[in-house]
């Protein structure tokens, strides 16, 4: 889906802050803050940026929000891990209420350009439904080259494609490297454009590599069902790897596979290095600057 960009986020955060007694803790807030973007699912906002896997992309993006409101006195930032509504926010709120993002996905009110940080986000969107568009036009024998070459990506080695049908569900097979072990894997790949990809053929493909192989990668253009997903690992069987279409295309910008970059650097800072104390005394006793 396409996300809000941060100027459309700020004034459901301060909604939200409102809706919490005027201040709580960050982990508080976000759900309450997606909740007033109907489209937003829960795999939106588990979803991590490709640059830093433990960085959920829609807690970033609330960030920076919270930031920009900081700065125009909107909210008090000064308690770590508190935000607080202030009397300017109630300002910003009465002034800028129809300033917001509506279901249908229009803006509507002044105010809502982008920034660099919503552009970058907006390019990476729109890379992820380039890419699934160019694999879903690739030819069987094209799409099979992709296969070898995303495999190869995702840590397989001695790949081979078998290019057969009638073959239990088994596109191919390699040896996946997992540190200094090698494991025998087998994938099948689907490009479907409608419907998503169900239990019954994670279950089929299951069935096909149980005895001959250690692992299984299913990959598809599309989705998982959530049925599909639950399936993917059982107690006692060969664990089924799920990769989706927008999976495959973080992958691949993160690893730079098939993607061109330019150098557009874009700083963020790192929230674990602020972990000092505000507030007490220093080891040799004194207070802090």
């Amino acid at each position: 889906m396409s996300f809000p960009t941060q100027k459309q986020v700020e004034v459901p955060l301060l909604r939200a802050l409102q809706q919490l007694g005027g201040s709580a803790k960050p982990q508080q807030i976000y759900p309450v803050v997606a909740q007033q973007f109907p489209q937003l699912t829960k795999e939106d906002q588990d979803e991590r940026l490709p640059n830093s896997p433990s960085t959920r992309k829609w807690w970033n993006l609330v960030q920076w929000a919270r930031q920009d409101l900081v700065e125009q006195g909107g909210i008090d930032g000064s308690t770590r891990g508190i935000w607080k509504l202030t009397d300017k926010g109630h300002e910003i709120l009465g002034s800028r209420a129809g300033a917001v993002k509506q279901a249908d996905g229009h803006a509507v009110g002044r105010g809502l350009q982008a920034n660099l940080k919503d552009l970058v986000y907006e390019n990476q969107q729109a890379m992820v439904k380039r890419i699934i568009t160019e694999l879903n036009g690739l030819t069987p024998a094209g799409f099979e080259n992709f296969c070898l070459a995303l495999l190869e990506g995702l840590g397989y080695e001695s790949v081979v494609v078998t290019g057969k049908s009638g073959d239990g569900g088994i596109d191919g097979y390699g040896d996946y490297r997992q540190g200094i072990v090698k494991i025998k894997s087998a994938f099948q790949a689907k490009r479907w454009k409608q419907a998503p990809v169900g239990r019954p053929e994670i279950d089929k493909f299951r069935g096909a590599i149980q005895g001959d192989y250690d692992h299984g990668l299913f990959l598809t253009t599309n989705s998982f069902t959530r049925d599909a997903q639950q399936a993917s690992v059982k107690k006692g069987a060969i664990t089924i790897l799920l990769l989706d279409g927008n999976a495959i295309a973080n992958h691949m910008m993160a690893s730079g596979i098939g993607i061109t970059k330019e150098p557009v650097f874009l700083m963020d800072v790192d929230s674990d290095f602020f972990t000092f104390e505000r507030d007490g005394a220093t080891e040799s006793g004194r207070t802090g600057i």
